[in-house]
């Protein structure tokens, strides 16, 4: 299985949306197999290819995708016609530094790459807009999310409300266990008593592990988001590397996974 879809989003005929798996490419261990970056150490010939195989699975063409260079960060930037392909067949030409793309331009696909951090999706499906995120322990500390959110009410006018959003595989709360640096973030960013919540100690081990996927969703609550269109997948990367990379369990030796979301033209009947 090449992807993985949303079976409420796929109620929307007009959106394309997915996370792609590790499964079904041809790239060589240690990116085996369907590794779609091409900043890993990885045949570019071998990246080509299972990009083509992702798209051709989602039913999309890479000359419509738009990727941009991924910093931890939390910049939003808005994605038009005129960015279509940036990124899609090398990494030369991708977009400017930014952390999350946004757009309501149909047939213009936004894709970000992962290993461990976590994938947002976001469609508002009043306003006919998306918008696509990746947020590490700083993008999320630092609230890419609620970024995202403002970004698409002030370019799109997106009621937070309306906004359905869904958290992507992504390490776990079980398997991301962390240190000072990220302890001293998360206190400072959410407050003593919410931090101590996001930072749970599993059984039998003493050292916090942070909780990405919830302190996500805390922020798209606070940004306006209905906790009732907050979307977890509670997919632990890590728990799956049968299925996705992981930086972590695979001590950075592994390849990406992509998430996409795009709107579909009315005249292809989708």
């Amino acid at each position: 299985m090449l992807t993985q879809t949303i079976s409420r989003l796929d109620d929307y005929a007009r959106l394309l949306h997915g996370f792609s798996t590790r499964l079904g490419g041809v790239s060589q261990p240690p990116h085996a197999s369907l590794n779609l970056a091409f900043s890993r150490p990885d045949d570019p010939a071998a990246v080509l290819e299972n990009r083509r195989r992702f798209a051709a699975a989602l039913g999309f063409s890479l000359d419509d995708v738009v990727i941009a260079g991924q910093v931890h960060g939390t910049t939003v930037r808005v994605v038009a016609e005129a960015d279509r392909g940036r990124g899609a067949y090398g990494i030369a030409n991708v977009l400017p530094p930014a952390d999350a793309l946004i757009t309501n331009t149909p047939d213009v696909v936004l894709w970000a790459g992962f290993g461990d951090c976590t994938p947002l999706l976001f469609f508002d499906p009043v306003q006919h807009a998306v918008g696509v995120a990746h947020a590490g322990w700083r993008g999320t500390v630092d609230n890419i999310a609620g970024a995202v959110v403002a970004a698409m009410h002030q370019h799109f006018a997106s009621d937070p409300a309306n906004l359905v959003v869904v958290i992507g595989p992504a390490i776990g709360p079980c398997c991301y266990e962390v240190g000072t640096e990220v302890i001293s973030a998360a206190t400072a960013a959410f407050g003593v008593a919410t931090a101590a919540e996001l930072l749970l100690r599993p059984p039998g081990n003493d050292r916090p592990h942070f909780d990405l996927w919830s302190a996500n969703a805390f922020w798209l609550e606070q940004a306006g988001v209905d906790a009732h269109n907050i979307i977890q997948t509670e997919l632990c990367t890590a728990c799956n590397v049968d299925r996705f990379f992981s930086h972590r369990r695979e001590s950075g030796q592994t390849g990406r996974f992509a998430a996409v979301i795009g709107l579909c033209s009315p005249r292809e009947g989708r």
